[in-house]
């Protein structure tokens, strides 16, 4: 969900990275257009499916007892659909693979997020003291162009098989290959994955250790949805509630907790003299527990954004997380803000409101609340695993 971009974030000479020759040209595709509207109702299926397929899984947890490592399983899910979407592949269908990638996404993500003294003391710059360079530009890199250079030679000879049709679309792949072959889908694929889940899992730490919550949830989705149906991308937006679980979600747990831009002009900002080329961190997090903006700012309450006495006295629909309010940006700002903003949403909110549809979930070793702590780092991951019991609430899933 984080706008990773590797030529602005962590080491520097990221231009210089070794990627294969299949990633040269899509870097002058347009995202917004790749990830609009159109592309993702047709690629709608697809996610439908596989949340199917992530609430059979919990559902058979469920039958037998099981515990379920929910930001796992949601990470799982989110590189299964994005994969999909992408390249029509399944990335995660066995659980050795499956670690693998989990494993290679956090690596990209963490190595891309790293301080280094490099950036920030010139005469370092051609030093390599920590050694992240040659992990990020060499050894990461070539793992994940090994893999996806051999998906792409797959898809090209699929391709030739198979008889176009004018506005037939498979994939994500299939439109860049039609536009021409070039740079990488890796910013949806690896920050996607992680980020998402990990939104997802903060979610539900938070419902679960503000039971009203969870109950209001619950009845607005009986209310809309019923019982008889499971939850569906089209529900959203008739599902206030959800949403406003979602925004909190993102005001305190912002997946990318800093933003880091360049200045391309010198500036006065606030009296401060930003010379150009500066490089400069937004912090995220900070401006999601401001005091001065949120009342009762280090409380979970969803009620905040249905309420306009919360939020300076302004309509609840004018604060939005796609970048127009500067006190709530989990997706940057800008021309430089998540391409991927819109289908983050809709797989999130989705999912989360699956969860609470169709489970409750039950902490082991009696334990009261979930643990919130959070892990050291430029991404915001969990300190510890969040393990639940799943029970399942709509039996025998009528749609699934």
């Amino acid at each position: 969900m984080a706008n990773f971009d590797y030529l602005t974030y962590g080491t520097s000479d990221f231009s210089t990275a070794p990627y294969g020759p299949r990633w040269k040209l899509m870097k002058k595709l347009c995202m917004s257009e790749v990830l609009g509207p159109r592309t993702l109702e047709k690629l709608l299926p697809i996610r439908r499916e596989e949340i199917r397929s992530f609430l059979k899984m919990i559902k058979n947890k469920a039958e037998i007892g099981g515990s379920v490592d929910v930001v796992a399983e949601l990470m799982t899910l989110t590189n299964n659909t994005i994969s999909q979407m992408t390249v029509s592949h399944r990335c995660s269908s066995d659980e050795n693979k499956a670690d693998e990638i989990r494993k290679m996404m956090r690596e990209m993500n963490d190595l891309g997020t790293k301080f280094n003294l490099a950036d920030i003391i010139w005469f370092c710059k051609n030093l390599e003291l920590h050694g992240f360079k040659k992990r990020l530009v060499l050894e990461v890199p070539h793992r994940y162009d090994t893999m996806m250079e051999r998906i792409i030679k797959e898809h090209e000879e699929e391709r030739k098989k198979r008889n176009e049709s004018g506005d037939e679309v498979k994939d994500l792949l299939d439109i860049l290959l039609d536009v021409y072959e070039d740079e990488s889908s890796e910013n949806l694929f690896g920050a996607g994955t992680d980020t998402s889940s990990t939104t997802m899992g903060w979610g539900l730490a938070e419902i679960l250790n503000n039971p009203d919550v969870m109950e209001k949830a619950r009845e607005e989705i009986d209310c809309v949805v019923g019982k008889k149906r499971i939850l569906e991308e089209s529900d959203v937006g008739n599902l206030p509630y959800l949403q406003a679980i979602l925004k909190e979600t993102l005001r305190l747990h912002p997946s990318g907790p800093f933003i880091v831009r360049e200045s391309t002009k010198a500036r006065v900002i606030a009296g401060y003299e930003i010379p150009a080329d500066t490089r400069l961190y937004v912090n995220v997090w900070s401006l999601g527990r401001n005091p001065k903006q949120w009342k009762n700012h280090r409380e979970f309450r969803p009620e905040r954004f249905l309420n306009s006495e919360e939020w300076q006295a302004r309509s609840p629909w004018m604060l939005d997380v796609m970048g127009n309010d500067f006190n709530l940006l989990p997706f940057g700002s800008g021309r430089r803000s998540c391409p991927g903003a819109a289908l983050a949403l809709s797989i999130v909110s989705t999912v989360l409101g699956c969860m609470i549809q169709c489970f409750e979930w039950k902490l082991g070793d009696g334990a009261g609340n979930v643990d919130m702590e959070e892990k050291n780092g430029m991404t915001l991951l969990r300190a510890n695993d969040l393990i639940c019991f799943p029970v399942a609430r709509l039996n025998p899933f009528p749609s699934i």
